[in-house]
C-alpha cells in the first residue's frame, strides 16, 4: 500500500484496536493463477509473542485448497471514509477521500479439526457478547456441529503489517476544523465517523 509518511499510522496500540473494532476484512491470495478474495471475519490473536490473524473458510472456496500450496496472503481491513470537497477550503484546491486502513500480511497455517472448534468457540464469543441471548458453540448439538467439516480454519502468522489514516493532516487548523464541521453536519455515518478520527488525531 502506497503511504506517505504524513499519513503512515505506526502506533501498534491503535493499530490492533482498529483491528479488533473492524475485524471484517478481504483475505487476498494467489489461487489457481489469479488474484482471489474473500469477504470473512478474522481475529486478531498474540502467541508466543507473535502475532497471528485466525479465520476460516468454505472448504467449498477454491481459495482454501490453494493455501495448501501458496500459504502467502494479504488481509486488507477498511475503516471509516468520507469524500472531502475541496469547496470546503478557504483557497482553491482538488477534493479528496479521507479514510482508515490497515493492511496485513503474512503465511497461512492450517488447523486441525479440533483447533478449527477453539478457533469458531473465539470467533462466536466475541461476536455474541452483546446478544441478548448469547450462542455459545459449546452448547451446539453434535448434528449441528457436523457443518465445522465444512470449513478450512487456519491461522495467519503475520509478517507485516502496514497502516493509513489520511486525516487531512495537510490542512492547516483553520481548513482542518472546518473539514470537521461539514462532515459532523453531513448526516452520513461514515461521514461522522471520519470527523470524530479527525478529532482524536489532531487534539
Amino acid at each position: 500500500m502506497y503511504i506517505p509518511e504524513l499519513y503512515k499510522n505506526e502506533k501498534q496500540e491503535d493499530i490492533q484496536n482498529f483491528i479488533h473494532q473492524n475485524g471484517f476484512g478481504i483475505l487476498i491470495n494467489q489461487t489457481n493463477g489469479k488474484l482471489w478474495a474473500t469477504h470473512i471475519p478474522l481475529l486478531l490473536e498474540e502467541k508466543d509473542g507473535k502475532q497471528f490473524l485466525v479465520g476460516h473458510v468454505s472448504k467449498e472456496n477454491p481459495q482454501a485448497d490453494s493455501f495448501k500450496t501458496n500459504d502467502a496472503v494479504l488481509a486488507v481491513f477498511s475503516g471509516a471514509h468520507s469524500y472531502i470537497s475541496s469547496s470546503w477550503y478557504d483557497h482553491e484546491n482538488v477534493p479528496t477521500w479521507n479514510y482508515l486502513a490497515v493492511h496485513v500480511y503474512g503465511k497461512v497455517q492450517l488447523h486441525s479439526l479440533e483447533e478449527s472448534i477453539q478457533a469458531l468457540k473465539r470467533l462466536v464469543d466475541k461476536y455474541e457478547a452483546k446478544s441478548e441471548k448469547p450462542v455459545r458453540v459449546e452448547d451446539l448439538s453434535k448434528k449441528t456441529m457436523l457443518q465445522a467439516r465444512g470449513i478450512v480454519s487456519f491461522e495467519i502468522e503475520i509478517t507485516a503489517i502496514e497502516a493509513k489514516k489520511k486525516l487531512s493532516q495537510n490542512r492547516d487548523d483553520k481548513n482542518y476544523q472546518n473539514i470537521i464541521s461539514k462532515l459532523e453536519n453531513s448526516n452520513d455515518y461514515q461521514s461522522i465517523e471520519v470527523a470524530k478520527e479527525m478529532k482524536m488525531n489532531r487534539k
